[in-house]
């Protein structure tokens, strides 16, 4: 399936900011949960509501799919993986459809007005490498990238465009705790 021809809408949980609308938050969950799994974990983490006055978060929800990891078991996982390891190739032909399907969601703020770089993309485990993705690979224009005990294969396609890449990339905040897997 060619990325051109996908037609995802993705559940989402959409938290809006108190004050007007300047600024978009797009927070992509790990293999497994979803957007309101996360926030209600990002909540008690923080132990209070994750809000700002100017910013909507916007907490997608990947959509069900056979997941290799798990014998072809349905799980909600941005894209698929030959193996849970960081030696093997990526399964760019998943990454690359739901990057088509973020773009998408992308465009809708840019539409209600967003400014691209007044877009911040990140995520958490998987979300956070999809994340990557997203803004290096197509949307290098974004305002920033956020990883939190994420990962990219070793011979990542992220890589490669950053090589490419001529031009300011978004910064990336990147983090793994110290007793994370």
């Amino acid at each position: 399936m060619a990325a051109a021809s996908v037609s995802v809408r993705l559940q989402r949980c959409v938290v809006s900011p108190a004050g007007r609308h300047s600024a978009s938050l797009i927070f992509l969950h790990g293999s497994g949960d979803s957007g309101q799994g996360l926030r209600t974990w990002i909540e008690q983490v923080l132990n209070q509501a994750f809000t700002f006055q100017h910013v909507k978060v916007i907490y997608p929800t990947a959509p069900s799919r056979p997941y290799t990891p798990l014998k072809g078991g349905f799980s909600n996982v941005w894209f698929d993986r030959f193996q849970i390891s960081n030696d093997c190739p990526e399964h760019l032909e998943s990454i690359d459809v739901m990057c088509q399907v973020l773009t998408d969601l992308i465009d809708g703020e840019v539409k209600s007005g967003i400014k691209k770089n007044r877009i911040l993309v990140g995520g958490f485990s998987m979300g956070g490498c999809m994340a990557m993705h997203l803004a290096y690979r197509n949307h290098q224009d974004v305002a920033g990238v956020f990883a939190l005990s994420s990962f990219l294969n070793k011979t990542s396609a992220v890589y490669q465009a950053l090589q490419k890449s001529d031009g300011v990339l978004p910064e990336l905040f990147q983090c793994h705790g110290t007793a994370d897997e």
